[in-house]
């Protein structure tokens, strides 16, 4: 029921792109941009500037995307609230999250679907990817949600959120409003998550791709979550690559800044991981409220 042309413009705010929100919403790009156009005709202002290749928000396109969100919750849980009006759920869902997804961004989820579900208890068990994987292969956690990028042939995979890894450092780091090369990272004093994390594996990934091996890069200390990681920024002159959705207070603070990289950027989506197979119906329940 969400608005269409509102659905097309919260996708490409959410993604940044035109290619990937016609990719997403499996229509044409000049079919984006027309309902894009539209929106701006309708309500007279320009909702995203070109940066190079990229795009960005105009400070309306900012405005519209935050009501936006406001409209698309209203309609999911009218919708929602509606199609469960004849149906009672009981039981126990054991869900397993990577730090990141369980610490910034279940909470809001868990204690929502908690105020129209009272009689499904939740069990979240909390651990990096490779961690979460093991737990649902030795079937002690009914699904999982990771920030990895391997995939196992023993699961079924779902998207359930993007999300964008940024260089951050403490608001009066030297480099603060700077612009850097890819090349300057190996100059640079980096903070990495521990060995077995998502977030490092797609790190790892990206900076190959752009022929930087991680490896050679000067690593001061790894530590286990973002919340570590966070802290040590403030008290160095070390920077780390970190999720955006950890880092959101902290920006809005001025405690933390992102330091932009020339041409580069690391995107990618948190996924649901799941037994192959048919699914319970509680599993199913809390899949369609998550998505």
């Amino acid at each position: 029921m969400f608005d269409y042309r509102l659905k097309v413009f919260h996708t490409v705010a959410t993604r940044l792109s035109f290619t990937k929100a016609s990719e997403e919403l499996h229509i044409s790009q000049p079919a984006v941009t027309k309902h894009i156009k539209e929106i701006e005709t309708q309500i007279g202002a320009k909702l995203f500037d070109r940066k190079g290749t990229s795009i960005q928000l105009t400070q309306s396109g900012k405005i519209l995307f935050e009501h936006a969100e406001k409209i698309r919750n209203i309609y999911r849980d009218m919708e929602f609230e509606i199609s469960q009006v004849s149906q009672q759920h009981k039981g126990k869902l054991i869900i397993g999250a990577s730090t990141t997804v369980a610490q910034y961004i279940l909470p809001e989820i868990l204690a929502k679907f908690n105020s129209y579900y009272k009689d499904i208890k939740i069990e979240l068990l909390t651990g990096n990817t490779e961690t979460i994987s093991t737990l649902l292969k030795e079937e002690k956690i009914d699904l999982g949600i990771i920030e990895g990028e391997s995939q196992s042939s023993y699961f079924e995979y779902k998207t359930f959120k993007p999300d964008e890894i940024v260089l951050a450092a403490k608001s009066d780091h030297p480099l603060a409003h700077k612009t850097l090369s890819l090349k300057d990272l190996y100059q640079l004093d980096l903070i990495f998550r521990e060995q077995g994390s998502g977030t490092l594996e797609f790190i790892q990934n990206r900076l190959k791709e752009k022929e930087i091996n991680i490896h050679e890069l000067n690593t001061v200390m790894q530590l286990g979550s973002s919340e570590s990681i966070k802290n040590y920024l403030l008290h160095s002159e070390c920077v780390a690559f970190l999720s955006i959705s950890t880092i959101l207070n902290e920006l809005k603070n001025n405690i933390l800044t992102v330091i932009d990289i020339k041409n580069f950027s690391i995107e990618r989506d948190f996924h649901f991981i799941l037994p192959k197979g048919e699914q319970s119906e509680l599993i199913r329940l809390f899949l369609r409220f998550a998505e």
